[in-house]
Parts: C-alpha cells; sequence; structure tokens
C-alpha cells in the first residue's frame, strides 16, 4: 500500500502570505472615518435637538408676554393739532406788520431841516378811519407830526413818504405857520416855525403798491 502524504507542502504554505500594508493602512483609515463621522452626527442631532428646546421656550415666552394697550385717540391727534397750530403761526407771521423796518424807513427820508414831534401807526386791521382825509380811502393810523422852516420843507417830506414801500395814500393833513395853527401835539416847535400833520396807510403785509 502506498503511503499518502496529508500535510501541506511547503510552497502551498508559501503562497498564502499578509497582505500588504497599504491596504491594511486603507482599511483601518476607513474604519476610522466612518467612526468619526457617526461621532459628529451623533453630536450636531443634540445640538439641533437642544436648538429645538430652546426656539420652543423663546416661543412660548413670547405668547405669555401680554398684549400693548391700544393708543389713546388724544395721541393720534397730536400730529394734526400740530399741523393745525403751525399753520395758524404761519398765518398770524404773515399779516404782522414790521415794525422796525417802517420806522427805519421813514427815518431814511426826513430832511434834514425836518423834526419831528410825534408818529403814531397802526395795524391796517385794527386802525380806525382817520376825520377830515381828503381822499376817499380810509388812513389806516399812520399820523406824523412835526415842524420846519417853511412849507417847500413839508411838501418836500411829503414827497419823500409818498416812496416808502410800506405806506400808501400819504397825504397832507394840516399845515401852518407859528403854535396858533392848531396842529395838536407841536407845543415843541417855536412860534415862528412851519407846523404840519401827515397822514396816510400802512399798507397791509403782501400788498402791492
Amino acid at each position: 500500500m502506498r503511503a499518502v502524504n496529508l500535510l501541506p507542502r511547503d510552497s502551498v504554505a508559501q503562497g498564502r502570505k499578509a497582505p500588504p500594508l497599504p491596504v491594511l493602512v486603507a482599511c483601518v483609515g476607513s474604519v476610522l472615518v466612518t467612526a468619526v463621522l457617526a461621532v459628529m452626527y451623533l453630536s450636531a442631532s443634540q445640538g439641533v435637538s437642544h436648538q429645538k428646546v430652546a426656539l420652543q421656550q423663546a416661543q412660548a415666552e413670547y405668547a405669555a408676554i401680554p398684549a400693548p394697550a391700544p393708543p389713546s385717540p388724544v395721541v393720534g391727534q397730536i400730529p394734526q393739532l400740530r399741523q393745525t397750530r403751525v399753520a395758524a403761526l404761519a398765518t398770524v407771521l404773515g399779516q404782522r406788520i414790521a415794525w422796525d423796518r417802517l420806522l427805519r424807513e421813514v427815518s431814511q427820508v426826513v430832511p434834514s431841516d425836518v423834526w419831528l414831534v410825534t408818529l403814531n401807526a397802526q395795524s391796517p386791521s385794527n386802525a380806525p378811519p382817520a376825520r377830515g382825509s381828503v381822499t376817499s380811502a380810509p388812513v389806516s393810523g399812520f399820523v406824523v407830526t412835526g415842524c420846519t422852516y417853511s412849507q417847500d420843507s413839508v411838501a418836500r417830506f411829503l414827497a419823500r413818504l409818498q416812496l416808502v414801500p410800506d405806506l400808501s395814500v400819504v397825504t397832507l393833513g394840516k399845515s401852518s405857520a407859528g403854535s396858533s395853527s392848531g396842529v395838536s401835539d407841536t407845543s415843541s416847535c417855536p412860534q415862528k416855525m412851519v407846523t404840519f400833520t401827515l397822514q396816510g396807510n400802512v399798507r397791509s403785509p403782501g400788498a402791492t403798491s
């Protein structure tokens, strides 16, 4: 009977070698990457869960806040009241007479040989009509009295007053030599000087000549 050797041959044992090192490194790396990704996914999932819980708590707190009370009707009327007051103020300022400008204009046209004793001026809306006006237009409260040396000076002053932009219908009221002429408020003038009274209208704001 022939004997049979059941043991593996050396050549077969030598043919079963271990896998190369790069393959082992690749396998181990794949396992590590998969593990890291799994840990990151679990951590992100937990973070999202916490954020959802915090959002729900914030929404619950916001819903628990009581609604603000409706604004008072007076608050809604404030802008309208402000506009009304601004419009009223603009209207009043538009009707205001620039008295400083009027007095400056009159002072610039007074001749050097004329002295003013009194000057009365009122707003056109409040001035009463003057008596003895030589024209049909009502006088609006501008009356000036003074004294000078001659009637020519009175005429020159009258002509200059007619050029003042804020005056209109300036006329001669009275003019006479001596203090016995009957012109009021001229007691400070010497007796031999000519006393006069000139009167006219104060032009309303925005009126044209």
